[in-house]
């Protein structure tokens, strides 16, 4: 079992994995310790693969998958806002029926969000309400980025989606859902950085709404 994510958090549940670190010129030092793990673990179990600045979320998709050598990835934040304590309940999940991704939902189950202040909690669930009713992607969570994916279900979608940045997410979803690639889903609970600063902003947003209406438009 491969995991693929920007910032490595080991937890050996009796598969064999590597962590892929993607790291777009982050400003809170992050490769710095990424290097650090990899001096302790060795370079065979943390890979590092930085990028001088940051050029978009499909692309480091792109950029991580070209050296996994497993059958399966899994991409999760790197500021443990995505726990790797659900990491076994997403393996256990893809299992039952070899699901093609298995995606984290804050929506349904016992999932929730913690350490979001109004205004934040407000912007994500009209960006996932807005979702559900325009694009009816089949999951209760279209924003996340806690997913699994078989690699070359997620080569597929990597070459058939066209958006950049959160709406890359969305889309990945939905192009799973035009392949009729079977989609599961995994309570998690999401708990906002202790450390770091939220890339989310005004541009992102606005990118956000123009990305909803392209896939409403084209899918």
């Amino acid at each position: 079992m491969d995991s693929m994510c920007k910032f490595p958090f080991l937890v050996l549940c009796g598969h064999e994995f590597e962590i892929i670190i993607i790291d777009d010129g982050s400003p809170d030092g992050t490769l710095d310790v990424a290097k650090e793990l990899q001096r302790i673990y060795g370079e065979d179990k943390i890979v590092l693969r930085p990028r001088e600045k940051k050029l978009g979320l499909g692309t480091a998709y792109i950029h991580g998958i070209k050296h996994a050598t497993g059958n399966f990835v899994i991409i999760l934040d790197a500021d443990l806002s995505h726990h790797p304590k659900f990491l076994p309940e997403f393996i256990r999940k893809q299992a039952e029926k070899d699901y093609d991704v298995v995606t984290g939902t804050r929506y349904s189950g016992n999932g929730g969000v913690f350490g979001w202040d109004l205004k934040r909690k407000v912007i994500s669930r009209g960006a996932n309400y807005l979702t559900q009713v325009l694009l009816r992607p089949g999951v209760s969570d279209l924003t996340g980025s806690f997913r699994l994916y078989k690699k070359t279900v997620l080569e597929k979608l990597i070459n058939a989606c066209v958006s950049k940045g959160y709406v890359f997410q969305m889309e990945m979803i939905v192009r799973a859902r035009q392949f009729n690639f079977s989609v599961a889903e995994v309570p998690i609970t999401f708990v906002d950085r202790l450390y770091g600063e939220s890339k989310l902003g005004g541009n992102e947003i606005v990118a956000f709404f123009k990305g909803v209406l392209y896939l409403f438009a084209t899918t």
